[in-house]
């Protein structure tokens, strides 16, 4: 029993590390998020924030990344069904790609406010 729950994990892992390197592979937007989700990690680790503050960055890093793949997703569901065949596939691909960039911007706006004093005070003592 015991090796049958961790073999069926394992395979889980293994599929959930297959579709994050499709994902890196295939999706520029997901590269440069994460090219930006580690700029935020690493100013975050250069500056005193409270636990919180390195929370939130986190959480938003990771939601903004989560929406992301779930974008790249409904675009391949979405392609399956022939975007030319009807206008709503279109709409949806658009409905997805406004809800990551709604949440990117508010992830930016909050981390900028989050970072901004630190940044400031950082560059004043150089």
């Amino acid at each position: 029993m015991y090796h049958r729950f961790t073999h069926g994990l394992s395979q889980s892992f293994r599929a959930a590390w297959r579709g994050l390197l499709v994902a890196f592979k295939g999706e520029r937007t997901f590269r440069i998020m994460i090219a930006f989700g580690l700029i935020a990690i690493a100013v975050a680790s250069t500056v005193p924030l409270a636990p919180f503050e390195r929370l939130l960055l986190l959480l938003l890093t990771g939601f903004v990344l989560v929406l992301e793949l779930l974008n790249s997703m409904v675009e391949r569901l979405a392609d399956l069904l022939k975007p030319r065949l009807s206008a709503y596939v279109g709409e949806v691909k658009d409905l997805m790609a406004a809800a990551v960039l709604m949440a990117s911007f508010f992830a930016v706006l909050i981390a900028s406010f989050i970072l901004m004093p630190h940044v400031v005070t950082l560059l004043q003592q150089l």
